[in-house]
């Protein structure tokens, strides 16, 4: 309905001559648009080097300053728990968040800052075909945080990435930036970031992530090779990648920190192993040509270092045989070997022996050193497979896609999530990088199907590990009748795959924690009392009075306090009754609660008695202010060392 747009065209052809001169700005409207950079421009037309602004090496685009604005802004919001929606709430240690996750992420600033472990992602891959978060930047720091704070509950952030706005970078970084720069407070300083995307920003995460963590943190680019199509034009594709990097890569060098992995196919050999020594009655020539058979049937799915371990000893055990030889000339460990059946010196290379004489006599009385029929064949080392079952993960892997997505559906017994995350890849990744440290919290905040939780548990349920997680997800609506939102499958699947996690653990299941808590982002408990005296009407007095708003809980306000606190969201919750009053106890009383619309002296009294870290209550709770300064005074006499608070 209008002539072309010649401006547009324009900037076709010069991209043609000088693509590298086409940048991002923004319209009018705030949208990105496409651009030259005349300074670039007027470069590639010169002869000569042009003044212009001062270069520097580094990632930018338009709305950088303002997505970092947008992660250091305050937001007047809170964690709602819900116990309808939660498994096993007062004991369990995980938390699954359901909200806009730059919110979730600033919440969680204070109760988990240099705690978490692992933090995985796998956000949007901005192919012109997903979601993105859209963060409103063009405002204030006052216009910000009275939004936050007053914005609906849920909040309208997610947004088509039309294929229009694939072409476009900036809205995407500005995303990932805000929320990155969060997240990397949360690392604790040995912590460890993965990040999971697909060709189309690659280039521009790996900068970032730069920018963000540092370049020196770098650790990997691991390349992962699904399916790809033979249909395809130049390269059969289906290539995804995890950028890696540390909090402090120096750290983990100082702190020997070695990754390692179960090498494939140990567990399968192994068994194929006892089947060969029980069939052979314990004889280790039958059990060996037993075994061989075996292992060549499952040939296929073996790395060739595990294949190589074809005998078996004297006692059960999988070997290979290697040379005694020193890798390099050593005089000194030239020394003479007697071969048991004969007494004279074996057969010995002349770079000398790999061991130490007193290693070596170790290394025969463990039966690990094997001599020919007579001194003049040199002896070999018995490798065991038991000795080499880990491994170094690998960089590069090749693995379908489809077993993830089968998974889930057939845990929750339809198609309900396109392209699931692959849980027995995040296993792998989680067990090797928190393989020390079995008490770990993994961070998602694009937790999607929960796919992270569901891996974490079956980890636990595997090794006996006690890791934690914290699920972060948007309530994006899902195109499924039986589900309402992601959220709402995502927290489906976590019960569903807990129990099946328990029933697989059999009596090791008996400590496994397979519950979590289930916190909504929602808007501060406390009602805005800010009003001048024209605005206060005699009607509106009473509702005036009060400081929480009225559809909130005691629970509510329980978690408001955590996260003023900066305490463990996950730390075990009790309810009791003192006094006819209604108590909170957190950790066994490192803080109690009372939130009771009157509170009593003896109440006060009961709950000082107790001694608890920290002490809080409702102001309004409180007769009069003479009756707050009574409290504070039963605790000053009773219980000295606690904190106490009204709010």
């Amino acid at each position: 309905m209008t002539s072309p747009d010649l401006t547009a065209a324009n900037i076709d052809k010069i991209a043609e001559l000088f693509p590298n001169v086409v940048t991002e700005t923004r319209n009018s409207e705030g949208n990105p648009t496409r651009a030259i950079d005349f300074d670039a421009l007027r470069q590639e037309l010169s002869d000569h080097v042009v003044e212009g602004p001062q270069e520097r090496y580094q990632l930018d685009w338009p709305g950088k300053r303002a997505a970092a604005f947008a992660a250091n802004a305050p937001i007047a919001k809170t964690l709602r728990p819900v116990r309808a929606e939660s498994v096993d709430f007062d004991t369990t240690r995980n938390l699954f968040i359901e909200g806009d996750n730059l919110e979730a992420l600033k919440l969680l600033q204070e109760s988990y800052l240099g705690k978490v472990k692992l933090i995985y992602i796998d956000p949007p891959y901005n192919t012109g075909n997903d979601f993105v978060y859209e963060d409103d930047f063009a405002e204030s720091s006052a216009d910000y945080l009275a939004r936050s704070g007053q914005k609906s509950e849920t909040g309208d952030r997610l947004v088509a990435n039309t294929e229009a706005n694939g072409r476009f970078h900036s809205d995407w970084l500005s995303m990932m930036y805000s929320r990155l720069k969060l997240a990397r407070g949360l690392l604790a300083d040995d912590g460890v970031m993965i990040v999971a995307i697909g060709d189309h920003e690659h280039g521009n995460l790996r900068l970032l992530l730069d920018q963000v963590l540092g370049p020196e943190n770098f650790i990997a680019n691991v390349t992962w090779q699904g399916s790809g199509k033979n249909d395809a034009r130049y390269t059969a594709g289906g290539v995804d990648y995890m950028l890696i990097y540390a909090r402090n890569e120096r750290l983990l060098r100082s702190l020997d920190t070695r990754w390692k992995e179960p090498k494939p196919g140990i567990d399968e050999v192994e068994a194929v192993a006892r089947r060969a020594w029980q069939q052979s009655g314990g004889d280790p020539a039958k059990a060996t040509a037993i075994f061989r058979s075996g292992v060549r049937a499952i040939k296929a799915d073996l790395e060739p270092a595990v294949f190589r371990y074809d005998q078996i000893d004297d006692q059960g055990r999988v070997f290979r045989t290697g040379d005694l030889r020193s890798p390099n000339p050593r005089p000194n460990l030239r020394y003479p070997l007697p071969h048991p059946a004969t007494g004279r010196p074996a057969k010995m290379h002349p770079n000398g022996w790999v061991y130490s004489p007193q290693t070596m006599d170790a290394m025969i009385a463990e039966g690990r050193i094997i001599f020919g029929p007579d001194e003049t064949t040199s002896p070999t080392l018995k490798r065991f497979l038991s000795d080499q079952s880990d491994r170094v993960p690998y960089p590069t892997f090749t693995q379908s896609r489809m077993p993830g997505g089968r998974k889930l559906d057939d845990l929750l017994g339809a198609d309900v999530f396109d392209y699931p995350k692959d849980t027995a890849v995040l296993a792998r990744w989680i067990g090797a990088i928190t393989r020390d440290d079995p008490d770990a919290v993994i961070l998602d905040f694009f937790s999607g199907s929960g796919s992270t939780g569901h891996a974490v548990m079956d980890l636990n349920a595997a090794d006996g590990g006690h890791r934690r997680y914290i699920l972060v997800q948007l309530d994006e609506a899902a195109d499924h009748p039986d589900y309402d939102t992601i959220a709402s499958i995502a927290r489906e699947r976590l019960r569903r795959a807990g129990v099946q996690a328990k029933q697989g653990a059999g009596l090791l299941g008996t400590d496994l924690d397979v519950g979590f808590r289930s916190l909504h982002v929602a808007t501060t408990n406390m009602a805005d009392t800010r009003a001048t005296a024209d605005d206060l009407m005699q009607v509106a007095l009473s509702d005036a009075v009060g400081s929480v708003k009225p559809d909130r809980t005691d629970e509510d306000l329980l978690f408001q306090v955590l996260l003023d606190w900066g305490l463990d969201l996950a730390e075990p919750i009790t309810v009791e009754d003192v006094g006819g009053r209604r108590v909170l106890s957190v950790t066994d009383d490192a803080l109690i609660a009372c939130f009771a619309d009157e509170v009593t002296d003896e109440v006060v009294q009961a709950i000082a008695k107790r001694h608890p870290l920290r002490a809080v209550f409702l102001d309004a709770g409180f007769a009069s202010d003479a009756a707050r300064i009574n409290a504070e005074q039963i605790f000053r006499e009773v219980s000295p060392e606690t904190e106490v608070r009204a709010i």
